[in-house]
């Protein structure tokens, strides 16, 4: 087995630029891919951290309803967790809730015991590190640039015309996910569409409010979650993400830009009409990482104490968001098989959760 990798390292982008959240399962329509794979793949995380002594703790989070509306959704959320298999789910009065977090704004709240941190990036480097223990072999430096079907597979060629060779392919490549699908012949009307999420961090007078992971009630009207206050296993706390469009795959900074990139998305009639659709949103999100403030107030809607001062810029990263041509999100992981090949296409969130469950799936389907 050959794992082939673009970068010189593992988990340099999605895999390692993530909120670092062990996500339990909450959110994920019953009966889904997400909803098993996030549900089976945190326990095979769990393990496999206690196995390889990586740092990782199962802290809780709280879902918090700020009001009557989004107490019915909370309640929702509860019943779609508990079908979903949820060990130790709790619907909370705000007395409850305060004793849990004392400087929350809510009505009520969902406590998922479950749910946790871990740093990814070291994930990743023990899973290579156990590839080559296995006798797997590691291919940095390959940025693939065509494919040739072969009698017994497939040739892969990079930028340089030097090429490798297996008899079959399992395509996991991320923001590229639906170019490198294509390169082998595989088309949907799926495209992948950069969303950038920005984090700020917390000050050590800001982190007293925060002592677990604490999330709003999800707005079915938008397709993101919403800034949340997250626990990081290395120490500290970090607010956010918002979601804006990326003017490239790679973009971490509002001024990276790739034109090819930037045109290949806007041209796109699906992210067109998923921004019509959801203009309001696009707006709000887009303020909110160019002012501070807009921010800030979206962070007190859990947290009222938070003040701009407790904030310093923190990281960035970018979600590969698989869309439709009629402008809705895939909510699903999708998977395509094909000829000596297979593409995940779409693993945004819980994607880092359920990666090792992911990998069993895929397995399972060759």
């Amino acid at each position: 087995m050959t794992l082939v990798e673009k970068e010189m390292g593992v988990g340099l982008h999605q895999s390692g630029r993530n909120s670092g959240v062990l996500h339990a399962g909450l959110y994920y329509r019953p009966g889904s891919l997400k909803a098993r794979l996030a549900v089976n793949g945190l326990k095979q995380m769990v393990r496999f951290c206690e196995q390889f002594a990586i740092p990782f703790e199962q802290c809780g989070k709280l879902v918090v309803a700020t009001n009557d509306q989004e107490e019915e959704r909370l309640k929702f959320l509860f019943e779609n967790g508990k079908k979903n298999g949820l060990k130790g789910l709790r619907l909370l009065s705000k007395t409850e809730a305060v004793e849990i977090e004392p400087h929350i704004h809510g009505q009520s709240a969902i406590h998922v015991p479950e749910e946790g941190i871990v740093d990814y990036s070291i994930v990743c480097q023990t899973l290579a590190r156990e590839i080559k223990r296995l006798e797997g072999t590691l291919r940095f430096g390959f940025k693939l640039s065509k494919v040739r079907q072969s009698d017994h597979g497939w040739m892969l060629y990079d930028q340089d015309d030097q090429v490798l060779t297996g008899d079959y392919v399992i395509n996991c490549s991320g923001l590229y996910s639906d170019t490198v699908s294509k390169l082998f012949g595989c088309h949907t009307d799926i495209q992948i569409v950069p969303f950038r999420g920005d984090y700020y961090l917390l000050n050590e007078e800001g982190q007293q409010l925060v002592k677990h992971l604490i999330y709003p009630v999800p707005d079915p009207a938008y397709p993101f979650l919403g800034v949340h206050f997250t626990r990081m296993i290395s120490g500290g706390v970090e607010a956010g993400p918002n979601a804006v469009l990326a003017f490239k795959k790679e973009g971490y900074r509002f001024s990276d830009f790739d034109f090819k990139e930037f045109w290949e998305a806007v041209s796109f009639i699906g992210l067109r009409k998923f921004l019509f659709q959801h203009k309001l949103m696009v707006w709000e999100e887009l303020k909110s990482s160019l002012l501070k403030h807009v921010f800030v107030m979206r962070l007190r809607k859990l947290v009222p104490e938070v003040r701009p001062s407790h904030l310093s810029k923190g990281t960035a990263g970018v979600r590969a968001q698989a869309m439709h041509k009629d402008g809705t999100l895939v909510q699903d992981f999708a998977i395509e098989k094909a000829t000596n090949a297979l593409h995940l296409i779409n693993a945004p969130s819980p994607g880092a959760t359920a990666s090792l469950a992911i990998a069993d799936y895929i397995l399972a389907q060759i």
